[in-house]
């Protein structure tokens, strides 16, 4: 199992930047709920901790253990949350970008030094005012991306089981409302509910109130 390492935020720390900002997204492919941004401030190899992972190669129990500890930790950290309705009215790339903004003006609450270089899992677009870096498969390379999954998968995960008290017919506390065989017959039996996707197309067959 790949084990990330500090050894590129501690490079570009040493080129003289303040910080290494890792991004991450959480709920690119659900049916139903939020878009979450994560994004970690790293700004010495102090703050790596060793047992942080891609957060999906890592269990619940271990996610939640790091969510508290990464933000004790870090030097800053943020999240950003778009939901479902704006999702179907901006498009899944542009709720991704909105969130990572958000993520950002979060962690700008949290720090007074200049955020610095970003480290960016996959392909977000946007952050053109930045020193930036796209990794692909950055979360399981980059200590600062896994730490950002971290904070994004928890996040959003605590919100779908909120939305499961609201919505239980659909068992959002166990899918987080990815298109699962029991998800699919909850939506065949009873419809979607507010916080599906209604521009995905599983969803957009279905009539709404």
């Amino acid at each position: 199992m790949i084990q990330p390492t500090i050894d590129l935020e501690s490079e570009i720390l040493n080129k003289g930047y303040a910080n290494v900002c890792g991004v991450d997204e959480v709920g690119r492919g659900p049916w139903a709920g939020p878009v979450v941004v994560g994004v970690v401030c790293i700004n010495n190899r102090d703050q790596f901790l060793e047992g942080v992972r891609d957060s999906k190669s890592m269990s619940e129990k271990k996610r939640d253990y790091f969510f508290e500890l990464i933000k004790e930790k870090s030097h800053g950290w943020g999240i950003g949350i778009v939901e479902n309705y704006d999702i179907d009215k901006l498009g899944l790339s542009n709720s991704i970008e909105r969130a990572a903004e958000l993520a950002l003006e979060d962690l700008k609450k949290r720090i007074s030094s200049d955020i610095g270089y970003l480290l960016i899992d996959g392909n977000i677009n946007g952050f053109n005012n930045f020193k930036k870096e796209l990794v692909n498969k950055g979360d399981s390379l980059h200590y600062s991306i896994s730490a950002a999954s971290v904070i994004a998968k928890v996040t959003r995960d605590n919100i779908m089981k909120e939305y499961s008290n609201i919505f239980p017919e659909y068992g959002f506390e166990r899918n987080v409302g990815y298109g699962t065989k029991e998800h699919r017959e909850a939506l065949e039996a009873i419809g979607p509910c507010k916080i599906h996707r209604r521009s995905f197309k599983p969803i957009a067959k279905f009539d709404f109130d």
